[in-house]
């Protein structure tokens, strides 16, 4: 009888440890409000939302060039002061792994799919990805800055994908 209950008891235990390692990122979300740079108009809104073993990105965005693609992407620092939005500095990438598409191989855990525009210039992205937190631990997001480039991202050219100047920027809080 002692047995079946240790037994029982550990086995609700792991349980619940089991749900909490699980649910640890629930209920995480961030934003970021895109303002131009690069002399560019575009401005939009970034969501992150944690789901599961991911994080759902949504975001909108306008004035961006009509019907074209932009890289974009998650960067390092969380300073979007300078006019380019060079003070970003590189992408976001703990793990020091090289460029690349997400969920094709190696790549940043900044990398993130390009932005397709249409022929107005606004966009409705959404992308679920891994490989970054919505904390502040040392893959986390928050306090980091997330970038639209002006060229679409090659994912194979090093560092950065060929995506060309930053026509917009965002502290992600």
């Amino acid at each position: 009888m002692k047995r079946t209950t240790l037994s029982i008891s550990l086995v609700a235990l792991l349980s619940l440890v089991g749900c909490q390692s699980a649910e640890r990122g629930a209920g995480q979300k961030a934003a970021a409000a895109m303002e131009s740079r690069s002399g560019s108009m575009t401005k939009g809104t970034v969501n992150f939302v944690w789901q599961g073993q991911d994080v759902l990105v949504t975001a909108n965005f306008s004035g961006l060039k009509p019907n074209s693609e932009h890289g974009f992407h998650v960067h390092e620092k969380g300073d979007c002061s300078s006019a380019d939005a060079v003070s970003a500095g590189g992408h976001f990438n703990p793990d020091g792994k090289a460029h690349g598409m997400p969920g094709s191989g190696a790549h940043h855990a900044g990398d993130m799919p390009n932005i397709k525009s249409d022929g107005s210039g606004n966009a409705t992205y959404s992308a679920k990805l891994s490989g970054f937190a919505i904390n502040n631990a040392a893959n986390g997001i928050l306090g980091r800055s997330v970038v639209v480039h002006r060229d679409p991202d090659d994912y194979k050219s090093q560092p950065a994908g060929n995506s060309g100047p930053r026509i917009a920027c965002g502290l992600i809080k």
